[in-house]
């Protein structure tokens, strides 16, 4: 049976002055989900066991491995290590897949899956189209409060990152949570695709820090903003830019920074403080 993605765990709550007293605390499953294509393990993840289908989904799109029309079908299968994920591609994709598992020379790691050169590791992962898409700080901000509303598993075990995708008029349309960030956008790349929810029509909302492989993840899905609630590193701020990635971080209920194209954000007047 495939585990859930919370068990309960005993513990004890120590505080200076109160003593030593006993709880129960719920805190999620991290397990081992091999992602394999034609039968040969591309990557393995340490992941939240919820919402296989879509990381499976995401993480071929994001990853550039696959597009969802080159999948014929996905199997998740458990073993006593964990899960194994077998995706099926057309032979097309599958000989492409083949030729770059070949091509590594290393292990893969978190967010760099099969990645096998530093030049291949920086490159822009394309340039977004331009969509017409611009938001209001007001739309802004309600994306950054409507987040922690939608995230059950991190309210019950405080140790879950989430991705949501914000359009604007209809709010947040889709939230995953996992353990590993990476994780979490893959699933919501997925749920996405899934529901074909076109990515340039709204934003990405991130409750964690932002690395040059979350915004190749988020350009390769199409989605033109992307705002977090943690800081961006130097050189994702480089890769945003090149791609026409609007970066939002920083955010916060009452406040914002804009670090790339800052045109997709609308200031109101009166709102050009927060910056």
């Amino acid at each position: 049976m495939m585990p859930g993605n919370r068990r309960a765990h005993s513990a004890y709550a120590v505080a200076i002055g109160t003593g030593r007293h006993a709880l129960c605390r719920q805190l999620p499953e991290e397990t081992a989900v091999a992602l394999s294509y034609n039968g040969a393990t591309q990557a393995v993840m340490m992941a939240t066991p919820a919402d296989l289908e879509d990381f499976a989904l995401g993480f071929s799109l994001t990853e550039g491995l696959a597009s969802p029309t080159e999948i014929d079908r996905v199997e998740h299968v458990e073993t006593p290590e964990g899960i194994d994920l077998r995706i099926w591609l057309h032979s097309e994709a599958g000989a492409r897949v083949a030729e770059r598992r070949r091509s590594m020379t290393g292990p893969v790691g978190c967010g760099l899956c099969g990645i096998d050169s530093l030049a291949e590791a920086m490159r822009p992962p394309g340039v977004l189209p331009e969509t017409g898409l611009r938001l209001g700080v007001a739309q802004v901000l309600e994306a950054v409060a409507a987040l922690p509303q939608k995230q059950p598993l991190h309210d019950a075990t405080r140790a879950v990152h989430a991705a949501g995708f914000f359009v604007p008029g209809q709010g947040l349309v889709a939230v995953r949570e996992d353990v590993g960030r990476h994780n979490a956008l893959d699933k919501l790349a997925g749920a996405l695709l899934r529901a074909d929810q076109p990515a340039g029509q709204g934003a990405v909302v991130l409750t964690s820090r932002v690395s040059i492989d979350m915004v190749q993840k988020c350009v390769r899905l199409g989605a033109p903003v992307l705002i977090a609630v943690s800081a961006p590193t130097a050189s994702a701020l480089d890769l945003a830019d090149r791609a026409g990635l609007c970066v939002v971080a920083l955010a916060r209920p009452e406040r914002f920074e804009i670090f790339t194209h800052p045109h997709r954000i609308t200031d109101p007047e009166g709102a050009a403080d927060v910056a």
